[in-house]
């Protein structure tokens, strides 16, 4: 009866967990099917034939099974660091195996700052893609097609700040209704024209692409508008666990996609005006206005869902050392996952209804779609080559072979999406940039900083020596020196006890490092070692997903140096003022862009959650 009520557990569980893959893992690519064929059409020309049709579908169903189902969800979805994946938690499993680091870093920096350039275009061009239903029943709806996109963006960031955990309760429901709506859809138009479904194969789209040369080629860009955001079904597995995200992939999301490819195509191998969004036609007229709302619904979804992952991404950055410290709010007890980074919110917002104003329609906004999400999907291959070779220890020419197989996929849509450039495609592009050189210059600004501090360490014994000659008094209370340096005596100790001429009862430094890791047991977090009398050196170990509390973990220590009275510890911070170094320092431009990012990230009393009334924070100059 136990196993019977487990299993049941269980499986209600898994459900559960699939309904919420649903309205998280597949808002962007569900909501694709609202502006791909229609881009698509424009770009292959007026009054396509029956042969052009299926060719495009063709390549539609192929790019959805090849990339999304064989490279997303069976091969990159079984690489995973403790349960986590994207991007960035690929590049810290690699990293930390310790081999090609250089070649890891390359690939996945680039990568992650391409994907902030992707979530600013996301919203936008889903959002106007849906109100542009209202064209079909109220031509006279054009006007407000875009103040309306705005409001309802600018509501959305505006919302951040409080959380979304309550209403994000209903995404799975709204997405799963999604889904079921598009493929009943779907099926009505294939019933219509049943011979589309000869597009499975898949020698329509290899005629397709060799009949026009070149220009059918570029085509491409715009079937590459189906799969954007299948790196979600990696980057969220963390969040769900895998078997759930298969479940939802290839149980609804997968064949309700390839539904309604299908019935758009059959509807305009009908005799539908291509001039006008298929995808609405595919609808009764008299369901046509609750479609719109539904549709709406949707795209706002999938555009909470790129903002929750820029702010989780953004964690992971700030924990591994690739970005500024800045504030997370923790927006609900509940659930670790539902954080707030208001920097990172605002920034979005200014950009993406920047782009709706300035491109006005889903269809000129598709021209800088797409670019950056295949540069990312190219570095995401060279990373899964390193992690077959690396992790599962295959064989150079099994992985060569599969990773060849990937790279010419990935190489053939970014060579087609390039021609955006100069319509709109150079603004991802720009934003990637510039936050790939902020991250570039953030972490050689922290390891110069690291490496200078741990040159003015000195040993230990020699400073107690100095305390036990100069007979320096021991106060009552406790001390805790923050620091980088893991060895020796911090810098900041060291200033305190020659200006003050005088040391607590209890000393204790304290490292705070991340690893390479999701999270970190409760028994590794945190390591003390005696190093003289009554001072005891510390490192306090987190993963990259985790927020760091570290009043909250000292009161958690068990043994030595316990137990911690939250009201006699004096906290002491180095702040570091950075100059310029003699000889082969960082290049000034560098340095002075590490310094304002150093000025203006967040606080280290708040970061960690220290009491401010109880810091005492040292001043000293930094040469790097």
């Amino acid at each position: 009866m136990d196993n019977n009520n487990a299993a049941n557990h269980s499986t209600s569980g898994r459900l559960m967990l699939t309904g919420g893959a649903l309205g998280v893992v597949f808002g962007d690519i569900g909501t694709s099917p609202l502006y791909t064929l229609k881009t698509i059409l424009l770009l292959s020309g007026d009054n396509p034939t029956p042969e052009v049709i299926l060719g495009l579908l063709s390549l539609i169903f192929w790019t959805l099974i090849l990339v999304t189902s064989v490279k997303y969800a069976i091969f990159a979805m079984r690489i995973d660091n403790n349960g986590e994946g994207g991007i960035m938690a690929l590049m810290s499993l690699l990293v930390h195996k310790g081999k090609h680091s250089k070649w890891v870093i390359f690939a996945a920096l680039p990568g992650a700052a391409l994907i902030y350039g992707d979530g600013a275009i996301t919203p936008a061009i889903s959002v106007l893609s849906a109100l542009e239903g209202l064209n079909i029943i109220f031509p006279e709806a054009q006007s407000i097609v875009v103040p309306a996109t705005v409001f309802i963006l600018v509501a959305l960031f505006a919302i951040q700040p409080f959380g979304t955990a309550k209403i994000g309760k209903i995404f799975g429901p709204v997405m799963t209704l999604w889904f079921v709506a598009i493929a009943v859809l779907g099926v009505s138009g294939i019933i219509k024209h049943p011979s589309v479904l000869m597009a499975i194969n898949p020698a329509y789209g290899v005629m397709f692409l060799f009949s026009n040369g070149f220009s059918s080629f570029l085509v491409l860009g715009g079937v590459f508008l189906c799969v954007t955001g299948a790196e979600a079904l990696y980057a969220d597995m963390g969040h769900f666990g895998k078997k759930p995200v298969w479940l939802a992939w290839f149980g609804l999301a997968f064949p309700a996609l390839l539904l309604n490819y299908a019935g758009q195509s059959a509807m305009i191998l009908s005799g539908a005006d291509i001039t006008q969004n298929v995808f609405f036609r595919l609808c009764p007229p008299f369901l046509q206005i609750p479609l719109v709302i539904l549709a709406t619904l949707a795209t706002i979804i999938a555009s909470q869902a790129i903002i929750t992952g820029a702010f989780s991404m953004t964690r992971q950055a700030i924990q591994l050392g690739w970005l500024p410290r800045l504030r997370i709010k923790q927006t609900t007890a509940e659930s670790y996952g539902q954080i707030y980074i208001g920097t990172i919110n605002w920034l979005l917002m200014v950009v993406t209804v920047g782009l709706a104003i300035s491109f006005k329609s889903s269809e000129n906004l598709a021209a800088a779609y797409g670019i950056a999400v295949s540069l990312t999907m190219l570095m995401t291959s060279g990373l899964l080559f390193m992690a077959m070779r690396q992790i599962w220890g295959w064989s150079l020419l099994a992985s060569g072979l599969v990773a060849t197989c990937f790279l010419v996929i990935d190489s053939s849509f970014l060579i087609a999406n390039i021609v955006k450039v100069m319509d709109g495609g150079y603004i991802p592009l720009m934003l990637a940039a510039i936050i790939c050189g902020v991250m570039l210059i953030w972490n050689r600004g922290v390891k110069a900083t690291s490496r200078a501090i741990n040159e003015k360490v000195i040993d230990v014994d020699e400073l107690f020596q100095h305390i036990s000659e100069m007979q320096i008094p021991r106060v009552q209370g406790t001390a805790v020196f923050l620091t980088r340096a893991q060895n020796g005596v911090p810098p900041v100790m060291r200033w305190h006890v020659a200006r003050n001429h005088a040391l607590q009862q209890r000393v204790v430094s304290l490292t705070i490092e991340v690893q390479n890791v999701p999270y970190v047991k409760a028994g590794e977090r945190l390591v003390f070692s005696e190093r003289a009398p009554d001072y005891w050196q510390g490192v306090a170990r987190y993963g990259f997903m985790e927020q760091p509390h570290i009043p909250q973990l000292l009161q958690s220590v068990s043994g030595p140096p316990a137990p911690f009275v939250p009201e006699e510890i004096t906290w002491y911070l180095g702040h570091e003022t950075i100059i310029a170094r003699e000889g082969h320092g960082m290049a000034s431009w560098q340095r002075n862009c590490f310094a304002f990012m150093v000025r203006n990230s967040t606080h280290i009393t708040n970061y960690y959650r220290l009491p401010g009334d109880q810091v005492v924070e040292i001043g000293r100059r930094v040469a790097i």
